[in-house]
């Protein structure tokens, strides 16, 4: 599945599009260059969700919450600093997995080895005229 976001007026939009794609999905891993817009996209599809947090980078923090309209929540995690993959067990990553809420993940290169069957992951390149595309199964 492929969908091109050509602006940002168009991330609403494709926001709802992705989460129609990939209906019943909830572990969702992105890559991508620095600066493809993975926060940007990951951003929107919350927003949609109905998060009522400010959805940020959580490049610092490794994994953000944030929370929807009705109380459920919503992981974001980046990977970006983490060195070993043993890191990600100490911060508990298998309960944010296993927690049947939605996990939008950032740089996980490093762990794919670790993340369950069903996650989606979503490749994100930009074009000559500055489209993002997201491409995923």
């Amino acid at each position: 599945m492929e969908i091109v976001i050509r602006d940002k007026s168009c991330l609403h939009k494709s926001a709802i599009k992705f989460l129609s794609c990939t209906s019943g999905k909830k572990i969702f891993a992105f890559s991508g260059s620095m600066g493809a817009g993975k926060t940007t996209i990951i951003k929107a599809i919350c927003e949609v969700l109905g998060a009522t947090d400010i959805i940020t980078s959580p490049t610092f923090t490794i994994v953000n919450e944030y929370k929807t309209l009705s109380g459920e929540s919503i992981y974001h995690i980046d990977f970006y600093r983490i060195k070993k993959t043993e890191e990600v067990f100490d911060f508990g990553i298998e309960e944010y997995l296993e927690s049947g809420s939605y996990c939008f993940m950032e740089w996980p290169e490093l762990v794919e080895g670790i993340l369950p069957p069903e996650t989606v992951y979503v490749r994100i390149t930009v074009d000559k005229s500055e489209h993002r595309i997201l491409n995923f199964l």
